[in-house]
């Protein structure tokens, strides 16, 4: 019998972490492979293609950062890290190698499956539709689309030059995930010079006062401190 469940590899090498991830997950109607080092985890990867790898930095053989450089020179498969690892520097490097979440130890079961859902959902997403022409991103009343290049609140057409438009539909394919500063301006302007980071910070600034950003509120784009922005998932 083939199972149509989602299939999650996770790597942790302490045994009580990885039985709880397992079961919990099992429990949430996925099915889980686990390993317990960065070489047996390659070895499951080859074997099971993952549709989602669970992975912990912290690992007897390798840094799971190897294994996160490894994956992503041929795979896109979701990666979220679990990590006791809670610096700022750690979480940079890991989004900045392709890791699509980071999770600091000890965590909230709920929160863990909601990053997971997030996750999937957003591969699923970005491999249908993406900045495809023809395709469109919604999330409570922002509409992008991308075939027309034009942005639209509540109905209303936003005005945005071409960087602002540019980095709004880079953050919009990669919604409910943080990316960091580097990311973007790496795919926005192709470089990174000492006065990028403003740069970047100047055009965000124009952005969200044309999308009416209030503080205390929800808005669509969130600044994660020190780390980078994330946009609100798109409408399910």
């Amino acid at each position: 019998m083939i199972s149509n469940k989602y299939k999650i590899l996770v790597i942790e090498d302490e045994s009580n972490i990885k039985n709880l991830l397992k079961a919990l997950l099992e429990t949430s109607g996925y099915q889980v492979i686990t390993a317990k080092s960065c070489q047996s985890g390659q070895t499951q990867f080859i074997s099971h293609r993952p549709d989602l790898v669970i992975l912990d930095l912290g690992l007897p053989d390798f840094d799971g950062m190897t294994f996160l450089k490894e994956i992503r020179k041929e795979s896109l498969t979701p990666v979220i890290i679990v990590s006791a690892r809670s610096e700022d520097k750690d979480k940079v490097d890991a989004l900045d190698f392709g890791a699509n979440d980071y999770i600091t130890k000890p965590f909230s079961s709920a929160e863990l499956v909601a990053r997971v859902r997030s996750a999937l959902r957003n591969s699923r997403h970005s491999a249908d539709e993406g900045r495809l022409p023809g395709g469109k991103f919604e999330s409570d009343g922002l509409v992008i689309d991308y075939d027309a290049r034009r942005v639209f609140i509540d109905k209303k057409e936003i005005n945005l030059t071409q960087t602002e438009y540019n980095i709004i539909a880079l953050l919009s394919e990669y919604s409910g995930r943080v990316m960091t500063y580097a990311a973007i301006i790496k795919a926005i302007w192709g470089y990174v010079d000492i006065n990028s980071t403003k740069k970047l910070q100047v055009n965000m600034a124009n952005i969200r006062k044309k999308f009416g950003a209030k503080p205390g509120e929800k808005n669509y784009i969130v600044n994660e401190l020190g780390v980078g922005y994330r946009m609100c998932e798109r409408n399910e």
